[in-house]
């Protein structure tokens, strides 16, 4: 027999779930606004086979593109292409993955910029990435509705270049302390905002939320790309969750 608290939690799971959906669908939204979608760099191979097989990062170089264009291609098609898209890449490291790959990576990057009509944006720092929140565009006219990140993370820190220079760490990176530099008053009154990275919702989702006054998802745990080929989203892994 099925108990009432199981019944409720499912009740409470759908219709937060169905919640969610509405405001990650882009449904609503307001043409002259702009929804940011942040990409960061993939891990150097040269590095990453100093790891053990089973706790190597990026064996794709493509994992945080392939997640952005899946995402540009699901809010323009529930916006009926009326959603207006800025995506912010972070090109160094990019270039570097393409010496290792032998792949003109920029040119496969800039392809899905002209498949889908978006706005591509090219950053070297995390306060490249604050200046273009608060004056990319005239924010007095154009609120952001949404921001998304896809890319390496931690409880405190989007890790824009993890191990690009070095194995396991970051010279670019967004920090939680760094936060406070946003204008609050760039934002449109419902945005949309979500980390897809690992372990945005430990903390820095929180200090999101006192910088900015917006609720960003993040996980608690590890996220998983691998079936990014799949045109599957990333996923928390198991034991995690998704919180804001």
């Amino acid at each position: 027999m099925i108990s009432f608290r199981l019944v409720l939690a499912a009740i409470t799971l759908s219709l937060t779930g169905s919640l969610l959906s509405n405001q990650a669908q882009g449904q609503g939204l307001n043409p002259n606004d702009e929804y940011i979608i942040l990409s960061g760099g993939p891990a150097l191979l040269k590095w990453e086979g100093y790891r053990r097989e089973e706790h190597r990062h990026d064996k794709w170089w493509g994992n945080f593109v392939r997640t952005a264009r899946i995402r540009i291609q699901k809010l323009q098609e529930a916006s009926k292409n009326t959603v207006n898209i800025t995506w912010l890449v972070y090109r160094r490291g990019y270039e570097g993955r393409a010496t290792e790959d032998g792949e003109p990576l920029i040119s496969h990057i800039e392809s899905v910029r002209d498949k889908f009509g978006v706005n591509l944006v090219w950053y070297d720092t995390g306060q490249d990435v604050i200046n273009y929140l608060n004056s990319g565009k005239n924010r007095n006219v154009t609120k952001i509705s949404g921001f998304e990140y896809f890319g390496h993370s931690n409880k405190y820190c989007f890790l824009l270049d993890y191990s690009n220079h070095s194995l396991g760490t970051s010279r670019t990176y967004l920090h939680q302390r760094d936060l406070r530099k946003i204008n609050r008053n760039v934002f449109a009154r419902k945005a949309y905002c979500k980390s897809w990275g690992c372990h945005s919702g430990e903390s820095f989702c929180s200090e999101f939320r006192k910088a900015t006054g917006k609720k960003m998802i993040g996980a608690v745990g590890k996220t998983d790309y691998s079936d990014t080929w799949k045109q599957i989203l990333p996923f928390v892994s198991p034991g995690g969750r998704w919180t804001n």
